[in-house]
């Protein structure tokens, strides 16, 4: 199967998921195929990359994430690049949140195809859950996106490690890769700071991690967020 022919199987099975008629059972049969064709892209991209460099250069994106709820679609941002290989960089700016994001043009595709499809099913998750009584709806709300940020990177991780493990040899190839995106990241931004933590107080952490547990890791073709 070409790369081509298997980010566009990726794309038809994950675009399904983001229908609202779509049910959690339903979503989940997409997951693990989806899951792991993506993954297994990334490493092949970085495969073909090791004899000639130039089919898969170091780049940079500017992705702007508008409200509502703008830092916390940014935090899902970074929670995604991670362990697809890439790096985040958040710039503050009064009411939305800008991203300077670092990858390989591989992962920088699969960052933002992954990313884009899950802020619609996030918008799907929440529209359809109601906020209980007696909680803020913007505590719920953030509280809910922060469990769906968490199980998807989880997820993520999961099968970017089990992608790596059945080809001998490529794990040493995309440790590489890592620290060549660091580098680049950290030659543009040398005094580069941490964001502190935050406290949610929200109750629906719970209720966004399920949703994170069965939501498709893919998406459609965009340029941008």
């Amino acid at each position: 199967m070409s790369d081509d022919s298997l980010l566009e199987r990726v794309r038809k099975l994950l675009a399904m998921a983001e229908d609202p008629a779509c049910t959690e059972s339903e979503a989940e049969a997409f997951t693990a195929k989806a899951t792991e064709l993506i993954a297994k892209y990334g490493v092949d991209q970085a495969l073909l990359a090791v004899a000639d460099p130039a089919v898969d250069p170091i780049g940079d994106r500017m992705v702007t994430v508008v409200p509502p709820y703008a830092r916390d679609k940014a935090v899902l941002l970074a929670a995604v690049a991670a362990p697809l290989r890439c790096r985040v960089v958040h710039l503050a700016r009064p009411g939305l949140a800008r991203s300077h994001l670092f990858g390989h043009a591989a992962d920088l595709e699969r960052v933002e195809l992954l990313f884009t499809s899950l802020l619609v099913q996030a918008a799907h998750g929440l529209a359809s859950r109601d906020v209980p009584w007696g909680e803020h709806p913007a505590a719920f709300r953030r509280s809910w996106l922060a469990g769906f940020t968490e199980a998807i990177q989880i997820r993520l991780w999961e099968a970017e490690r089990s992608a790596s493990a059945a080809v001998p040899g490529s794990e040493l190839v995309l440790v590489d890769r890592t620290a060549m995106v660091e580098r680049r990241r950290d030659e543009t931004y040398p005094k580069l700071g941490r964001l502190g933590p935050r406290r949610l107080s929200g109750g629906g952490r719970l209720h966004g991690y399920r949703a994170g547990q069965v939501a498709d890791l893919g998406g459609r073709s965009v340029s941008g967020s």
